[in-house]
């Protein structure tokens, strides 16, 4: 049972992780669209909705969910589980700010620019995978 949690869990999380990678990389080619391309901007309107709503979020709670049923239900501790569950709360606390700004797309009343965009694409998330990734595979504490 635990092989099947834990696998589940990893679909689930990658599915996130692409989520918080690819939203952002659409608010850049949404911020870049001509405000007269109107089918262009309800498009990438639709398209931010549904990976948002459709994708994003089922993936980030089944994420979670499958993470408290491996640690609940089989007992895996260690002071690196603390670490990674903090760093859990800045990934949903990025869910959350990027609901924001796709709700700000949808409202037209988006405020950046594709330049802020592609930094927000790059820095957050890779960096925030990587630590927890490192965190599971090494142990560190």
């Amino acid at each position: 049972m635990y092989a099947i949690v834990k696998t589940l869990h990893i679909v689930f999380m990658v599915t996130w992780f692409a989520g918080l990678f690819y939203l952002p990389r659409l608010f850049v080619y949404h911020a870049m669209t001509p405000a007269d391309d109107r089918i262009g901007i309800d498009r990438f309107k639709l398209m931010e909705r549904k990976l948002y709503f459709g994708i994003m979020t089922p993936a980030a709670v089944l994420t979670i969910a499958f993470g408290l049923w491996l640690w609940l239900g089989f007992g895996i501790g260690g002071g690196w589980l603390h670490a990674k569950m903090a760093l859990v709360l800045v990934l949903i606390a990025l869910h959350v700010y990027l609901d924001m700004l796709r709700r700000a797309f949808a409202g037209d009343r988006n405020r950046h620019g594709h330049v802020f965009y592609r930094w927000l694409n790059e820095i957050p998330a890779l960096p925030l995978l990587l630590a927890i990734v490192w965190l599971v595979v090494a142990k560190p504490f």
